[in-house]
């Protein structure tokens, strides 16, 4: 090799470098100043109009690297919510990391469950994130029985956003779903039908909001926990992470948080080395009651400590379990009690009268 051919390669080599560089530099302050967005105060709050109330949210923990944290995903249909309302949240879950372990359990909770809501009585658990999030995390708290520290708060648009911009998902549709309605102009109609298909934003959010069937919320809650472990694995990859910063991009709008930019880091790289140990539906079945409030059916529930008894044994879980890609029982994917879940056979099989009876009321009731 001559000269002039070592200093070209040289050359090449530190072109290279520098621009490797220059894309780190790039990519790192893209997203930490997409991250630091996620946070809304003042005017871009969706929360601005919220009148102040007693409720302290629990503090978050000062990361050790061994504490569990819990964290109150909520997702709200803002499409007919008149100008600064807070809408009802369609949906609710906990994510819970244990970074011990490197595992996280997603408990969803179904809306139509009537309990105290922190400082306004009782109600509809869906009702609590209209008096702000810190009454929706102390509200959530008390009925699981262990602290929630954060809350993502995010209206469907941005649900859409984010399935848009990880390219879809290739994903085992359990049987058709559809559902019209011409009082709402079509806008919220829904055409699935059944098999593996790629579901970009829109057909996802269908998916995921469908509960026009027998099992009505408790089978959709456990549509929306496979979906969003589908959506996680996808987050993972290499595409995926490359774009991240397009993807934070076109999300940030849709969403607040009371996440700061130093524990979303964190957390982030404990849920990417993490896997996932189960999901469950709160109140399980044999914990529900069936419940009339001013002729309305709810979710009662038999006994508190129960429940939050289910949800310590299915933290203490040790094995980590692989998650259905598809759907086919609203019982708990943990459990002894969990049914079998098939593409072949997606219906529930085994339930107890009171639960059939209870969500087909539930269908029925209104937000």
């Amino acid at each position: 090799m001559n000269v002039k051919t070592k200093r070209t390669l040289l050359w090449t080599v530190a072109i290279i470098v520098v621009a490797v560089i220059g894309y780190a530099i790039y990519y790192f302050t893209a997203v930490f100043n997409q991250i630091d967005g996620l946070q809304k105060t003042g005017a871009a709050s969706p929360f601005k109009n919220v009148q102040p109330t007693n409720v302290a949210a629990t503090q978050p923990p000062v990361w050790e690297g061994t504490e569990p944290v819990n964290i109150l995903l909520m997702g709200v249909d803002s499409r007919s919510a008149d100008d600064g309302e807070i809408p009802r949240s369609d949906t609710m879950l906990v994510a819970s990391l244990d970074p011990v372990k490197k595992t996280i359990h997603l408990f969803s909770i179904l809306r139509d469950t009537y309990i105290p809501i922190s400082g306004y009585g009782e109600n509809r658990i869906n009702s609590a994130i209209t008096h702000g999030p810190n009454t929706a995390m102390k509200t959530v708290s008390d009925l699981l029985g262990i602290p929630i520290q954060y809350y993502v708060y995010t209206d469907f648009q941005g649900f859409i956003k984010l399935v848009d911009a990880v390219g879809g998902i290739d994903f085992d549709v359990e049987k058709d779903m559809h559902y019209t309605s011409a009082a709402d102009k079509h806008e919220y109609d829904i055409d699935l039908k059944a098999g593996m298909q790629h579901l970009d934003g829109k057909t996802a959010l269908q998916y995921v909001r469908f509960r026009h069937d027998a099992m009505s919320d408790f089978s959709r809650t456990e549509r929306q926990r496979a979906f969003l472990t589908a959506v996680g694995e996808k987050m993972k990859s290499t595409t995926s992470i490359m774009n991240l910063p397009t993807i934070l991009e076109q999300v940030n709008p849709y969403i607040d948080t009371n996440l700061s930019t130093d524990d979303l880091w964190k957390l982030a790289s404990v849920a990417y080395d993490s896997k996932m140990n189960g999901s469950d539906q709160l109140p399980p079945d044999d914990l529900l009651a069936e419940k009339k409030v001013g002729g309305a059916d709810v979710i009662g529930i038999k006994s508190s400590e129960e429940l939050q008894k289910y949800v310590q044994d299915a933290l203490n879980k040790s094995t980590v379990e692989p998650t259905p890609v598809s759907t086919g029982s609203t019982k708990s994917t943990t459990g002894t009690d969990s049914s079998s879940s098939s593409s072949a056979n997606p219906e529930r099989t085994g339930s107890s009268s009171s639960s059939s009876s209870t969500s087909n009321s539930s269908s029925s009731s209104v937000q």
